[in-house]
């Protein structure tokens, strides 16, 4: 397939305000995040001014931030793509995320109210609802939404854009996750971290935030070795 068609992208194109080329790098950044570009898949240029509906300009611009982001790579004749994860990639990644991620939870943890953990919570509950009903779309959605609230109250912008990154970057094998294992067989350490918060736990918040990440890498290491 050589593009992804996308009406609701188009549709968010047309009505917010943001210059062209912010919006193409915001849809086309949530396409790969959640796994609607699939990885290795060659996308040509022209193709997602068509899909969505915007001039080969702002397009441009939108995939250069990306190659720079490391989410797309270049492969010639007007083409690009999302990266293919190696084991050796992975690994980095564990070690990467180990170290950014653990320490945005564990700044969190100090500065999070009984309220601002509440939201969390409701955000796991419907986790949990996408899980049972093997939504993986709703899953991908609100597994990244739980982890970018938690990120958010770290106040360390520096540390929360590295995530950022890091997620662009494994954020699209992720559906392959889910291809091989259903989103039920999928771990879940969201409630550890709840429960740390809410004993105001620094350390424990910062462990089942590793604990998190290890799992579900370690299953995606297993999934695309197989595929």
């Amino acid at each position: 397939m050589d593009l992804i068609k996308n009406k609701a992208s188009r549709a968010d194109i047309g009505t917010q305000k943001a210059p062209a080329h912010e919006q193409v790098y915001r849809t086309l950044r949530s396409q790969i995040l959640f796994g609607e570009l699939v990885p290795g898949q060659p996308v040509t240029i022209q193709g997602l001014t068509e899909s969505l509906g915007v001039g080969m300009t702002p397009v441009r611009e939108a995939i250069r931030r990306l190659i720079s982001d490391g989410a797309l790579i270049f492969q010639g004749n007007r083409r690009v793509s999302v990266p293919l994860l190696t084991a050796a990639d992975v690994e980095q990644m564990i070690f990467a995320r180990n170290a950014v991620e653990s320490e945005l939870s564990r700044r969190a943890a100090g500065k999070m109210t009984a309220a601002d953990i509440g939201q969390l919570e409701q955000i796991d509950q419907r986790l949990d609802r996408m899980i049972a009903d093997g939504d993986v779309s709703g899953y991908l959605r609100l597994n990244h939404a739980f982890h970018e609230k938690l990120y958010d109250h770290a106040n360390a912008p520096i540390l929360k854009d590295l995530a950022e990154r890091l997620w662009l970057r494994f954020g699209p094998s992720l559906r392959v996750v889910c291809g091989r294992f259903g989103t039920q067989s999928l771990p879940d350490r969201h409630k550890d971290i709840i429960d740390a918060l809410r004993a105001g736990d620094a350390e424990k918040v910062a462990k089942a935030t590793t604990q998190d990440i290890e799992q579900g890498m370690e299953l995606m290491a297993e999934a695309l070795t197989e595929n």
